[in-house]
């Protein structure tokens, strides 16, 4: 693979490319979902490709191709060559990428047990296991429990000199029960929606979310919305769960974030973003309590590796600190518009046929000093809010609304009443802003988000954001009454 991938850097050269790389991906997948006592779903492939990058005359190329052999690489890495002389035609500026050290390394995914060697006679034992317990109740007329695992070979090599050789393996698993009665229809999800938790992990990950022990819980909650009083309107004080806290991460902070998104270069998926270059440093994104940190190298997220599509090592730095905001997500070619020195490493693809873009790495809110018992004393007669059911923000990341499964009344220091249709709704740096309290780590959970779409053509990323339940104060709630 080594040379296959040098091959095509020097044939990229060899036609006239300043610069140049080749990845080269070998992917293998397997999905499982169990469905009302039915295998549902049952996906097992894998996929070797490989795509070239290139830079002429300061534009640049990309073409790719499946399977891999000397006649594929030549023919595919001139093909760049000829996109990227037709593309600086019509180019406004010169592509300018941010210095980047030489590396000859490799890296893998750190894991326990291989999800690929578990027998599919015992991963399809759990899924029938949790959905015997979902569908236990005639009430629950939809049960879909999912495993899925993901193991991606990478090889890549720049005509700088840098060969990267890295091993991204990741696994999930989840289940949801939908209850229907009463003019109803509600759904609880576990250990996250929108199919559960996914992580940077082996098959340790699933052993450990102790999903057959909290499926009877989850078919009881899902039945009690059924009957449920609607979450009263008004400005509550409001603990948000670390769950429905990664997904408001995502949209608030991580796409705001995207330093393209900023420039105007990307405007798919909910248009660009307010946080214009003139605020960085110059602007307060949220209350002392709010640092985020974006960190490609947290064990376990699923955005955490080696090294980017870029050849850019992972790093850590702070998106907001204090409140303050001071930092971007961005790439090699990026860099200079903000008078970077380097790339923060935030360039990534979807596979081998897709050119690399901006992406958001594991962005988390940093744990406070709180146990969430002592919160919930401290926030008597508010709402705790629990798991994602929608959400919708506008063209530039500040205008958001989002609805939960489950939500509840805080009394006396703990859950009270179960509210149905909650939802909250805000302004990004005003929510932000009225961060006051957060839960100790020991409450700090790094949640996977497993299918970012960006970019068009579309593209999948994955990435984690860690949070544990916080408090916000006087949110206005009930909004979808």
């Amino acid at each position: 693979m080594r040379q296959l991938a040098e091959r095509a850097v020097e044939t990229a050269k060899i036609k006239g490319a300043g610069y140049a790389d080749c990845r080269i991906i070998f992917t293998k997948w397997e999905e499982i979902t169990v469905q009302n006592g039915k295998v549902s779903e049952l996906e097992i492939g894998e996929d070797l490709g490989f795509g070239v990058r290139v830079i002429v005359d300061g534009a640049w190329g990309y073409a790719c191709g499946p399977g891999v052999d000397k006649d594929a690489i030549d023919r595919i890495a001139a093909e760049a060559v000829a996109i990227a002389k037709a593309s600086s035609r019509l180019k406004k500026d010169d592509v300018r990428l941010a210095p980047e050290p030489v590396c000859d390394e490799r890296w893998q995914t750190p894991i326990v047990e291989d999800a690929f060697s578990v027998p599919l006679e015992q991963k399809l034992a759990l899924l029938f296991e949790i959905d015997k317990t979902l569908c236990a109740d005639k009430r629950i007329k939809t049960a879909s429990s999912t495993v899925a695992f993901k193991s991606e070979h990478q090889w890549m090599a720049t005509s700088e000199g840098s060969f990267i050789d890295q091993l991204l393996i990741r696994s999930g698993a989840g289940y949801a029960a939908t209850a229907v009665g009463e003019g109803e229809i509600q759904v609880r999800s576990y250990p996250n929606s929108f199919r559960g938790q996914y992580m940077s992990l082996g098959y340790e990950l699933v052993r450990g979310l102790h999903l057959v022990e909290n499926a009877e819980r989850v078919r009881e909650e899902a039945i009690e919305l059924l009957t449920a009083p609607t979450c009263p309107s008004g400005e509550r004080d409001t603990i948000i769960d670390g769950s429905q806290l990664g997904l408001q991460i995502h949209e608030s902070v991580g796409h705001a974030t995207e330093l393209d998104r900023v420039l105007g270069m990307e405007a798919n998926y909910a248009g660009m973003s307010f946080a214009i270059t003139e605020k960085l440093n110059n602007f307060r994104y949220g209350s002392d309590h709010v640092n985020l940190v974006a960190d490609s190298t947290v064990p376990g997220g699923l955005a955490t590796l080696g090294w980017d599509d870029d050849g850019v090592r992972a790093q850590r730095w702070h998106i907001v600190k204090k409140g303050d905001f001071v930092g971007y997500q961005f790439s090699r070619e990026l860099a200079h518009k903000i008078g970077a020195e380097r790339s923060s490493g935030n360039n990534r693809a979807d596979g081998w046929h897709h050119i690399p873009i901006v992406r958001i790495t594991n962005l988390s809110l940093m744990p406070g000093k709180w146990d969430l018992d002592d919160l919930m004393a401290d926030t008597d007669g508010g709402i705790y809010m629990e798991t994602n059911r929608c959400w919708s923000i506008d063209q530039w990341r500040l205008n958001f609304q989002f609805g939960v499964e489950a939500a509840w009344e805080i009394k006396s220091g703990r859950k009270g009443q179960m509210y149905k249709n909650a939802n909250y709704q805000g302004i990004t740096p005003e929510f932000w802003g009225s961060c006051d309290a957060i839960c100790n780590d020991k409450h700090w959970t790094l949640w996977g988000v497993h299918n970012c779409g960006k970019g068009q053509p579309g593209q999948t990323a994955e990435m984690s954001h860690g949070a544990a339940p916080t408090r916000f104060r006087k949110l206005t709630v009930g909004v979808g009454n």
